[in-house]
């Protein structure tokens, strides 16, 4: 005896219901029926964004051994709800597969410096490379992010030190520059200084000279007075 079932669906899901064990219809999110116990609820499906964190360990082409986080977006595309509940057993296992062979072939042709460079090109393959697979199993790979590069401690500390070496011999460096600007500066202050005070001694010489002069002519002209 068949008996008809209610069946609540969740706003952005479906339920995929079989009838004696075939594929039958979706039923969308509100209120559904079931014909109990000829049609069973077979599964879930959500449309909603989630996200998967993948940690992948690798090395550069400078044998560098370093972890990185991959953080990919995904969704189920509406048109292949079959798709995505029955081409696949575990969703997340087939993506983290694919984000592995994609990293684990890019990063060893790139040394250190460069992978960070290049971070928003190795997520880029890994988006591209997840939609063209992932598609035909019914999803759609909305972003794919590096969202952590991790060096080995040992490298992390090395890089630190470099870092700090170069920037106290740039300190070093500005410092000598800066002595030395006040150096010339200095040096050019005292020859102005001491050419202020040339022309000072020199223009009171002048100013000497021509009082004795003045001086000379205005005695001749009253000594030439008194003759006659």
């Amino acid at each position: 005896m068949c008996v008809p079932c209610c069946i609540c669906v969740s706003t952005s899901e479906v339920v995929v219901v079989e009838r004696l064990g075939k594929f039958d219809r979706l039923i969308p999110a509100g209120l559904g029926i079931i014909v109990c116990p000829c049609e069973q609820r077979a599964g879930l499906v959500s449309f909603r964004v989630q996200q998967l964190d993948v940690r992948v360990e690798t090395k550069t082409k400078d044998n560098v051994f370093l972890t990185t986080v991959v953080s990919v977006q995904y969704q189920v595309i509406r048109e292949k709800v079959y798709q995505a509940f029955y081409s696949l057993t575990n969703t997340q296992q087939q993506i983290t597969a694919h984000v592995y062979d994609v990293m684990r072939s890019q990063l060893p042709t790139l040394e250190l410096d460069a992978v960070f460079e290049a971070k928003e090109d190795l997520a880029l393959a890994v988006k591209n490379a997840l939609s063209e697979t992932m598609s035909d199993y019914g999803y759609q790979i909305l972003q794919a992010l590096i969202t952590d590069i991790d060096p080995d401690n040992r490298v992390k500390q090395a890089m630190n030190e470099i870092n700090s070496a170069k920037r106290l011999k740039y300190a070093v460096a500005e410092k000598a520059e800066g002595q030395k600007i006040l150096q010339v500066k200095s040096a050019e202050a005292e020859a102005e200084a001491k050419y202020l005070s040339g022309v000072g001694v020199a223009k009171q010489r002048k100013a000497i000279v021509d009082g004795l002069r003045t001086s000379i002519v205005v005695s001749g002209a009253l000594m030439g007075s008194l003759f006659f």
